[in-house]
């Protein structure tokens, strides 16, 4: 018998209630440190991409959680990358979305977990040390934001909508469907904020905050747990082609589900044959 056939399953609850202790944590550090870090305490990985003391000591406190529940676990993490055992489950992994923000004491910034099982998201949990907000979701059993139950908004009209983006720091060779989805948006919704956060960003279109969200180029790792979050509370979350790929190629728009339609109208044919 192999080892993925002698694994079963594992209650979702206890999932959460592990990545939930794994995000305070994280976020526990990240609180200590907000406006200390020092020389030598941040480094560029690359244009706009930062990494911190602190994303990697968020990351090896949520490992270690992690590995003392489920030792045989896969893992990808955003700082220390992927761990395989042939496990049916996978934690994804962003330690502190919104580094930047953190390194400026700008506030939005969260830890951020998703737990996949056989591909398929199971858990999430977003965590805002800063206001104690805690999100999260259970595939099957809705969404909820300190114990309380969310659902996205019920603007379905552009001109009524204010949505959130982000820019693509990480493919700015391809910054022409960017800024032609932008105009397209810009042109027909209320308003658009960017605050630096796509897992927040998720997490506030989960609750309602905002009616709907897009960006590109993004990472599993920022998507995931806020991925889930808003298709328990009641949306939709597809790449910019209206597939279910978007963990994947990085393109996801999300909101609720007339809303996301839309947004899904816009951005097909700016996308097609792009990427």
């Amino acid at each position: 018998m192999s080892a993925r056939a002698k694994q079963g399953s594992v209650p979702l609850e206890r999932l959460l209630t592990v990545g939930v202790r794994a995000a305070r944590a994280g976020g526990a550090i990240q609180m200590r440190s907000l406006g200390r870090l020092g020389k030598g305490q941040t480094r560029r990985k690359g244009a706009s991409d930062w990494v911190t003391v602190v994303d990697h000591a968020s990351e090896k406190k949520i490992i270690s959680i992690i590995r003392s529940a489920f030792p045989d676990h896969d893992i990808l993490g955003e700082e220390s990358g992927e761990t395989l055992s042939g496990s049916d489950y996978r934690w994804i992994i962003d330690p502190l979305d919104g580094t930047v923000n953190f390194m400026h004491q700008f506030p939005m910034f969260c830890v951020s977990i998703g737990v996949t099982r056989r591909g398929v998201l199971v858990a999430g949990v977003i965590y805002d040390p800063l206001r104690e907000e805690l999100f999260t979701a259970l595939k099957g059993r809705g969404a909820r934001l300190n114990g309380r139950p969310i659902r996205v908004s019920r603007h379905g009209a552009f001109q009524e909508a204010l949505l959130a983006t982000g820019f693509p720091f990480r493919a700015k060779r391809l910054p022409g469907g960017y800024m032609q989805s932008f105009r397209a948006f810009f042109l027909r919704t209320g308003s658009i904020r960017r605050a630096g956060s796509a897992a927040l960003d998720l997490a506030y279109t989960a609750c309602g905050r905002l009616d709907g969200f897009w960006e590109m180029a993004l990472k599993p790792w920022d998507m995931a747990a806020g991925a889930l979050l808003i298709q328990e509370a009641g949306g939709r979350v597809t790449d910019f082609f209206g597939g279910p790929d978007f963990l994947e190629n990085g393109l996801i728009t999300a909101a609720n589900r007339p809303l996301q339609k839309r947004m899904v109208g816009v951005l097909k044919p700016i996308f097609k044959g792009r990427v």
